[in-house]
Order: structure tokens, then C-alpha cells, then sequence
């Protein structure tokens, strides 16, 4: 990026300071700010190489390559918020019909009040009571 947006130094912020990434690792994740908040349609290996300047094969063998996202974001939890923290959990029903989606089963919908065919999506974040804000640690 030539321009960097409040967004990227964000990132460039958060990620210089972790140690266990490497530095093609710490170059791609930056690289992704871009194409992310630029994408129209599905998010998908075709489409970043298209938005992006990596072609598809790399955007697939980055994703396969773990990276410590619990530990970015508990780290700028400690950074930006006071000590006075609660966690906060919210699970999600995601309605799915087909068979080839790992994981589907018959999940509690509270909307519909029964449990329905789908998959859960569980996200946990850490609320600042002073500040009253809170930030995303993880999804599940």
C-alpha cells in the first residue's frame, strides 16, 4: 500500500509485534486489508486473486499456514482496553440445506425457538465495562 488507510495502520500496528510470525506471513496478512475491504461477491481464493496482487495459489497455500489469531487478538484486548473486562459469548444459528458443509447438524435456533438443520457459530468477545466497548477475541 502506498496510502495507508486508518485500517492498515491498524494492522501494521498490531502485527509488527508479533514475534511468532514470520515475515511472509506479517507481509500477506497486511496484504490482505486491502483486497477485503475492496471485495464484491464471495470471498473466495478466485476473487482475492483477482482484487489482490498474489495469484490464487498463494492466497490458498497462505490460508493453509496457521496463525495464532487468539493470541493477535487477546493481545490487543491487554493494548486498547481497561482492566475492568467481562466476556461476553453469543452463539448464532447458520441455516444450511445441503450435505457437503462440515459440521451440520441440528442446531437450537432461538428465532424459531426449536432446532433446526444448520451449523453454530459461536463468537466470544471481551466488553470493556468503563469504556463500554468491546472487541472480537474469537470465532468458532
Amino acid at each position: 500500500m502506498t496510502h495507508p488507510t486508518k485500517v492498515g495502520t491498524l494492522a501494521i500496528s498490531i502485527l509488527q509485534n508479533q514475534a511468532e510470525l514470520t515475515a511472509r506471513q506479517r507481509k500477506f496478512l497486511l496484504h490482505l486489508v486491502q483486497p477485503w475491504l475492496g471485495m464484491s461477491g464471495r470471498y473466495n481464493f478466485v476473487n482475492m486473486a483477482r482484487y489482490g496482487d498474489f495469484v490464487e495459489s498463494t492466497y490458498r497455500n497462505n490460508f493453509a499456514r496457521p496463525v495464532n489469531l487468539l493470541g493477535i487478538n487477546l493481545e490487543r484486548v491487554r493494548d486498547s482496553l481497561s482492566r475492568g473486562l467481562i466476556l461476553a459469548f453469543d452463539p448464532s444459528f447458520l441455516p444450511k440445506s445441503g450435505k457437503c458443509t462440515d459440521g451440520t447438524g441440528r442446531c437450537w435456533s432461538g428465532c424459531a425457538g426449536k432446532a433446526k438443520k444448520g451449523t453454530e457459530f459461536s463468537g466470544t468477545a471481551a466488553v470493556d465495562l468503563e469504556d463500554k466497548t468491546a472487541l472480537h477475541i474469537l470465532a468458532v
